[in-house]
């Protein structure tokens, strides 16, 4: 295992906040436009690797989670805006809720289970096709597990992590309908377990910066 700095800034509005994740991302972006990790653009071009910055609506929260060169960069910035617009609305943050902590992160012994906090984009143009043509629920889950696998071990390389044996998954999750960039796609929620420690709220799948595929892990309480 390697250990991962995450920061996490969660904001406080004195009045309820409305707005997507994206929103919010489009915010930091344009605030901070010289920072190429709050947008993954360079000279008009898309950056593609595991975003460092993310962006979440956590039970209606706004939460950027910055990881390792990410939470450095959130450590110099976050205290810049006294308010964020999302949207045509504008919120004045009243808290800034503030943790950094250094979690593991890479293959376990143990077999977690984690639940998608947000939909779960799990499917490119390529293993869409091959989704609709399972012929039977086991193959579409079959489909499924080898395409977490996939997820955390691009996750992994991108963090500099080098998977040292084999990556074990299972999903319980259901389909349903999403809209992405004004084009519905197929998402997912429910529960995943693999044998993989991922630091809450760490995104896996398509679309990770504007919030989709945040992770969970699911505390089983001991019984008396």
């Amino acid at each position: 295992m390697i250990d991962l700095e995450i920061f996490t800034l969660t904001l406080v509005s004195d009045r309820p906040i409305k707005g997507s994740a994206l929103q919010l991302r489009g915010f930091f972006a344009t605030k901070f436009n010289e920072y190429i990790l709050l947008h993954h653009h360079h000279a008009d071009k898309f950056v593609y690797r595991y975003p460092l910055v993310q962006y979440k609506i956590i039970n209606g929260t706004p939460t950027v989670i910055g990881i390792n060169e990410g939470s450095d960069l959130l450590k110099e910035i976050y205290h810049l805006s006294p308010s964020i617009r999302l949207g045509e609305d504008e919120y004045r943050i009243i808290r800034e809720g503030i943790d950094v902590r250094w979690i593991p992160f890479g293959i376990d012994t143990t077999f977690r289970t984690y639940e998608f906090v947000t939909p779960w984009i799990a499917l490119n143009q390529g293993n869409y096709h091959a989704f609709y043509q399972t012929r039977n629920a086991e193959e579409r889950r079959d489909l499924l597990r080898r395409t977490l696998t996939g997820n955390i071990l691009s996750m992994a390389k991108s963090l500099g992590y080098q998977v040292p044996g084999q990556i074990r998954a299972e999903v319980e999750v259901r389909p349903f309908k999403q809209r992405l960039k004004d084009v519905n796609v197929m998402a997912f929620t429910g529960k995943c377990y693999c044998n993989f420690q991922v630091p809450d709220y760490l995104g896996i799948g398509k679309s990770v910066s504007r919030g989709f595929g945040a992770l969970k892990q699911c505390i089983k309480i001991k019984e008396p």
